[in-house]
């Protein structure tokens, strides 16, 4: 039996195992499940893997998705640039860590892509903003990192951004945790009577499906996308990695 899952933590948010029980059995592939491990302290990956050698497929959630990058024996490409993984692929003893989050990301985000659709806010600084800046790059979108607390140029925190900024980055993209289940209430503080309705809001949680953030930018008439399908499609591109 060919075991597959996502480390993380917490891990009470994920549709991970939900989604490959119902593909497994859907597709009847009977000889792959696919489990939870909510582990805190990364290091404890080194534990799960000798405990279950039938492990051949990783996701990697919050918020491990770069301090794994150490126990890693070799990165892909694209997620070597990124300097985050979310799929791990398990061969020989030998972890390969790879980014799905990127091409899911780029995949749902060029769908709703207008002509002045011309500048980005990414919110939030961990590993998820990582794989969206490293497609808004390729995309020749130019964005500002908003953080708690700013430690580059490039970047703002939440207190100098005015509404100003606000009008003038037409994308907003969330890739904190803030308004995922069960803290569902929250969202990222940033002015949302700045927003319009020529302002597109991408939010990376997906549980639930219309988060705060979505919510508020859909009261200013924004047009608003659920991380729902990102998360589906970087699910399907794990599953290529695993079987290539």
């Amino acid at each position: 039996m060919r075991r597959f899952g996502l480390i993380g933590f917490p891990l009470g948010h994920s549709f991970s195992k939900k989604y490959f029980t119902e593909k497994f059995s859907s597709e009847k592939i009977g000889d792959a499940t696919y489990e939870l491990y909510p582990i805190e302290n990364v290091l404890e990956v080194k534990d799960l893997l000798k405990a279950n050698h039938e492990i051949c497929g990783l996701n990697v959630t919050i918020p491990h998705k770069q301090s794994v990058i150490p126990l890693l024996h070799a990165l892909d490409d694209d997620a070597k640039q990124i300097g985050s993984v979310n799929c791990i692929s398990i061969k020989n003893n030998l972890l390969k860590g790879f980014n799905t989050d990127a091409p899911a990301f780029e995949f749902c985000l060029t769908k709703f892509l207008q002509p002045h659709h011309k500048q980005a806010l990414v919110l939030g600084n961990g590993g998820s903003a990582a794989a969206v800046k490293f497609i808004l790059n390729k995309l020749s979108i130019p964005f500002i990192t908003v953080t708690r607390k700013a430690t580059e140029p490039t970047q703002v925190e939440y207190s100098q951004l005015n509404d100003e900024v606000i009008n003038h980055c037409q994308i907003i993209i969330n890739t904190t945790p803030l308004g995922m289940y069960p803290q569902v209430e929250f969202s990222p503080r940033i002015s949302y009577k700045a927003i319009t309705k020529q302002h597109l809001l991408f939010d990376l949680v997906y549980n639930p499906q219309q988060t705060s953030f979505m919510k508020q930018g859909l009261q200013q008439g924004s047009t608003v996308i659920s991380g729902l399908e990102m998360f589906y499609k970087q699910a399907e591109l794990s599953w290529e990695i695993w079987n290539s």
